[in-house]
């Protein structure tokens, strides 16, 4: 043993663990198809200096949690900790707004925060999320809104909650900012230690505390919506009227201002009570200026992002186990046996079904008790005597069911339609055998 382990903050994600990323992915994506949302990749590392002028140099994410690095010619790189800004900036350099029309964007993958580890928080996290640019219509806003909820809702999460608010423009905010600050002010040192610190530099985000003290204080703070102007209050007006027509229920919560710089107008989470403190499992809003502040040309736009590992929290609160995808399990024993199971799982594999073969040699006993424990419907024998007349015992583990065929013939059966079957039994034993 080398005493080596996964760095703090960080954690394997285990093969057993992985059907219900599996799940998560493949319904997100299956949804955001349907919508036209085509998928993009960005750099796992951008320059620094996107994130601060993007994020914003104020905010705790790049004045705390950055994990940014010298390269070997002494330019300043950053592990992205945020998907948006790379996408922006993608959108804009490879010129994506000269195309026409509306850009619907989304992506998936690993993101990096120097925070304190905690359960689904981690230093490198995964998150999944949409962009639309091109477009400051109240229907986009409600467009994403609109498929996170199904995403969540078709994942089969419960106590859901959409937290709504908006920020308003920068002129609605600036009026805002000050009136906040006066309030403030006189409890500064009441504040917990990060308020007290964003006071002077970033006084909405006092707002999102978690600190009681601090939370208490800000309840009589003055309104961020009595500072919106007509044309704010009114986009605000037609997000809630386009939700209500959807029949998706939400909360308006004006102390939700979320962590970043570049958010305006439309301000949302979806939360679940499942999760304790951590509840936000998808934030997002509009971001009009962020284009332009990073060079491109003046852009509405609006977006969120999914933390991946308190999803699968909340799927694992759900399921003691995920489904399994195997098809067949198949044993072998003997030579011959051995080489023509080789064979016949490569062939079948070749006709869309998923097999894992036994490769320990074991005895059959052994062998079949892991077939059991596979969890796949259907398990293929082939001993001596079947190696001998090129044949297979097919058997159907849940039924108990078990038959010889020849090999040749078993590519030829309509196995889907058997396998259906056998999942259906299954299925209706667990439920009747369920107390």
């Amino acid at each position: 043993m080398t005493g080596l382990q996964a760095p703090r903050g960080t954690r394997d994600i285990l093969p057993e663990e992985q059907m219900y990323w599996q799940t998560l992915e493949t319904q997100a994506c299956q949804i955001l198809e349907r919508a036209a949302y085509r998928q993009i990749c960005t750099p796992i590392f951008e320059q620094t200096a996107l994130f601060e002028r993007g994020i914003g140099e104020a905010t705790d994410i790049v004045g705390k949690e950055m994990y940014t690095f010298s390269d070997r010619g002494q330019r300043s790189l950053t592990l992205r900790p945020e998907g948006t800004a790379g996408v922006v900036r993608a959108y804009i350099e490879h010129g994506l707004h000269q195309q026409g029309g509306v850009q619907r964007l989304w992506y998936t993958g690993p993101m990096f925060r120097y925070e304190r580890p905690q359960s689904g928080r981690y230093r490198q996290f995964h998150q999944l999320g949409v962009e639309v640019l091109g477009s400051g219509d109240a229907r986009a806003d409600v467009e994403v809104i609109a498929l996170a909820f199904d995403i969540l809702k078709g994942l089969g999460l419960a106590d859901l909650t959409l937290m709504l608010n908006s920020v308003g423009d920068r002129s609605d905010r600036s009026d805002y900012r000050q009136a906040l600050i006066d309030y403030l002010t006189p409890y500064r040192q009441d504040l917990d230690k990060d308020s007290q610190e964003r006071l002077d530099r970033n006084p909405l985000r006092i707002l999102d505390s978690k600190d009681a003290r601090t939370q208490e204080i800000a309840q009589a703070a003055p309104k961020l919506l009595d500072f919106l102007s007509p044309d704010s209050q009114e986009h605000f007006q037609r997000v809630k009227t386009y939700l209500d027509q959807l029949g998706i229920a939400y909360t308006i919560n004006p102390c939700l201002v979320r962590g970043l710089d570049y958010y305006t107008h439309t301000a949302f989470e979806f939360q679940s009570r499942s999760l304790g403190a951590e509840a936000t499992v998808c934030g997002g809003g509009r971001y009009d200026h962020l284009v332009t502040e990073l060079g491109g040309p003046e852009t509405p736009a609006i977006g969120w992002a999914m933390g991946l590992e308190r999803l699968i929290l909340l799927l694992q609160q759900q399921s003691s186990s995920p489904t399994t995808n195997l098809d067949f399990y198949l044993v072998s024993r003997g030579e011959t046996a051995e080489q023509q199971g080789l064979i016949l799982a490569q062939h079948l594999r070749h006709r869309g079904f998923r097999v894992e073969m036994d490769l320990s040699g074991s005895a059959f006993g052994k062998q079949l008790k892991r077939a059991d424990r596979s969890g796949a419907p259907g398990c293929l024998i082939i001993g001596e005597s079947e190696a001998a007349a090129a044949t297979v015992q097919l058997k159907w583990l849940a039924q108990g069911q078990q038959t010889v065929v020849s090999q040749g013939e078993l590519l030829t059966l309509d196995l889907r339609s058997h396998l259906d079957q056998a999942r259906e039994f299954a299925t209706e034993q667990s439920t009747s055998d369920a107390p």
